[in-house]
């Protein structure tokens, strides 16, 4: 399956597991080396966002907040 073929199938998901995805695709990479501090960051973060401890951006509120 190609990865645009992916990416327009896991659009179609709901938000908690359009979430999940990129959570076990680092944790699989993650898992294969030595875990920099940064990426148990990112991972962490995922997670918070995924089980609802935190609340999320849009993307208006994320390019809003670089300026």
């Amino acid at each position: 399956m190609l990865t645009a073929e992916i990416s327009r199938s896991a659009l179609k998901l709901p938000p908690a597991e359009r979430l999940e995805l990129p959570r076990q695709s680092v944790e699989s990479v993650a898992q294969a080396q030595p875990s920099p501090d940064h990426l148990n960051e990112g991972v962490r973060r995922m997670e918070e966002v995924t089980t609802g401890k935190v609340a999320g951006m849009t993307e208006e509120q994320y390019r809003a907040a670089g300026r």
